[in-house]
């Protein structure tokens, strides 16, 4: 990780000028002064900020001159704690970001599970539909074989009445020829 990431967590977004510290938070400007300004509370950790340096404006990328005048006069001793704690604190925020990711891991390998459990749900239930509507059709096509064999036999059917009704048609006289062979 190489820049600090605001630590309210909708914000998240990532530090690269100046940013607000708190003890072992930090936010950027924005966010802190929209949270600062409704208490005195360390939005993170709940921890009060009564002391006046509780709450520092911290810039993150300080001049060359800033470095060397900022701890200059100070003892060695007091140099040593201060990196000290300012090692502590990367070594705080690099354990929270490690935290918040693997929390964002575990929600979206769960959710990933969901879906997944949800998608055999979806393909289950389809494949049974599929299954259905295939032995639909072919109970169908079964069906439309059947009629098909009837439509033949009966078309079948129909050519064979209609060679007897024709031969019985060439057969017989005219209906007129039989009645004038009646009234003689």
């Amino acid at each position: 990780m190489d820049n600090l990431r605001c630590n309210r967590l909708t914000c998240r977004r990532t530090l690269s000028d100046k940013a607000v510290v708190v003890s072992s938070h930090i936010f950027c400007v924005d966010c802190a002064n929209e949270l600062f300004n409704a208490s005195r509370l360390c939005p993170a950790c709940e921890t009060s900020l009564t002391e006046p340096d509780d709450v520092v404006v911290s810039s993150l990328n300080p001049s060359n001159d800033y470095k060397t005048s900022v701890l200059s006069g100070l003892n060695p001793t007091i140099i040593l704690e201060i990196c000290s704690r300012a090692l502590s604190f990367w070594q705080y925020q690099l354990h929270q970001e490690y935290s918040f990711q693997q929390a964002l891991y575990k929600n979206v390998t769960e959710k990933n599970a969901q879906l997944e459990k949800r998608l055999e749900n979806v393909i289950r239930e389809a494949n049974g539909e599929i299954s259905l509507l295939t032995n639909k059709m072919s109970d169908m096509g079964r069906e439309v074989e059947t009629e098909r064999r009837k439509s033949a036999g009966l078309q079948d059917s129909l050519k064979e009445n209609e060679k007897e009704y024709h031969k019985l048609k060439v057969g017989r006289p005219p209906v007129e020829a039989c009645y004038h062979l009646t009234v003689l």
